[in-house]
């Protein structure tokens, strides 16, 4: 079976709920009963929900993973912040702003050459360096990706593996934590850290949660519920190659084998975003967040390509957002669409001029790298050319974008 359809189905079983899912990895395992690996998945998944808001878990003692993922904000930033506050101090700024923690139980391992499934398109066709959590995409799996926060110096500022498993030893959570991995999982620290990530891990696997798939837009494609003609004229414009073009990086149909859209290719792409001159670490002028090639991803440093590249986010539940890019340089919706559309045509708007009159442009990336930015439609056209996009059209896909909030709930 092709790679992304194994994902696909795996995807399709987490939806029939964490519980089973987990419970028949577990049973697959072998040593446990159905009914035992049931009821342990459940713990999991509990203890997970516990520790999701647990302050204790970081050195300021004021800052849980929801601090900065709150449920009522799609496990997104609950405030406009450029970036989240943290560290021992909850004072230390981070380097990017915050993504979202819904609809990533598909996303598949990173690779760097990424060829799509024979269920979705053509195999031959190299889709260049995808998948991976976080920003750059430099963990895989979930477990993984919830001990990143724990450990980072300016989010919960554990200093060790060490440091976090002495703050549980002494917590309501050691006994569960025993009887979920065994008398001796506070005895390793590595240890403690795995099935703190487990527990975090199994919880963000709540389908009803994290992916609910509840929004008017699966309505639409349900058959329940009618788009309005605005919001039916923005996907057509999201959709269309000469207009927005949005789809071809934010999926927005069904996969041919009916799973629905996550609203991303999970490929890592560079589209030049202005450079956030109010970040802390920008200050310095030789500093630059290169994304997938560093400063936090390691392994792909030096190699130039990768320079500049973030990780594709889904636009499910983008209007609940206050902050966008990576480095969070946007804080309104429609004008995120809005560079898209200006970002070449008008770029006086959006980067700075230098002492010579010239618009620096793509300010946030050397120059040695700006063959890697995207120039694909909307991107391209000179200055002074007419954009893709009229505002009248602008609004109409910004409507559409409000049809993938969750929790629509159709008239009767």
């Amino acid at each position: 079976m092709p790679f992304k359809a194994i994902i696909r189905t795996l995807a399709a079983l987490l939806l029939c709920g964490l519980v089973a899912t987990t419970a028949a990895a577990q049973i697959a395992e072998g040593g446990l009963t159905r009914a035992q690996a049931y009821a342990r998945a459940a713990a999991l998944a509990e203890l997970g929900r516990r520790l999701f808001s647990e302050p204790l878990l970081s050195a300021s003692g004021r800052m849980s993973c929801q601090t900065c993922h709150d449920p009522a904000h799609a496990f997104g930033p609950p405030n406009a912040l450029d970036v989240q506050l943290g560290g021992k101090d909850m004072r230390q700024p981070g380097l990017r702003a915050v993504p979202s923690l819904k609809y990533l139980q598909s996303v598949p391992q990173f690779t760097a050459h990424y060829y799509d499934s024979d269920d979705e398109g053509d195999a031959s066709i190299d889709n260049g360096p995808t998948g991976g959590l976080t920003w750059d995409g430099r963990v895989d799996r979930h477990r993984d990706q919830a001990l990143v926060p724990l450990l980072s110096p300016f989010e919960m500022a554990n200093a060790s593996a060490s440091e976090l498993a002495a703050r549980v030893r002494g917590s309501a959570y050691a006994e569960d934590l025993r009887k979920l991995f065994g008398d001796s999982v506070l005895e390793d620290a590595q240890n403690t850290a795995r099935a703190i990530g487990s527990a975090l891990a199994v919880y963000q696997q709540d389908a009803a949660a994290f992916y609910p798939y509840s929004s008017k837009y699966d309505a639409y494609l349900a058959g329940r519920v009618k788009l309005s003609e605005q919001e039916a004229h923005g996907l057509a414009l999201f959709n269309a190659a000469d207009k927005g073009n949005c789809a071809s990086c934010h999926l927005s149909e069904r996969a041919k084998d009916g799973t629905a859209p996550q609203f991303t290719d999970y490929g890592l792409i560079a589209i030049g975003v202005p450079r956030n001159r109010k970040l802390a670490a920008n200050a310095d002028p030789k500093f630059y967040d290169l994304g997938a090639c560093g400063p936090l991803r390691e392994d792909l440093a030096g190699l130039a390509e990768y320079c500049g590249l973030f990780r594709t986010p889904s636009l499910r539940n983008v209007a609940l957002r206050q902050t966008f890019y990576h480095n969070g340089t946007e804080h309104d919706l429609r004008q995120a669409v809005v560079f898209y559309i200006e970002r070449d045509t008008r770029p006086e708007k959006w980067y700075p001029r230098g002492a010579d009159g010239r618009v620096l442009k793509f300010d946030d990336l050397p120059a040695q790298y700006h063959d890697n930015i995207n120039m694909e439609p909307p991107f391209g056209g000179h200055p002074g050319d007419a954009p893709a996009l009229s505002p009248v059209e602008i609004d109409d896909i910004v409507a559409f974008l409000k049809t993938l909030t969750d929790g629509y709930r159709p008239p009767p």
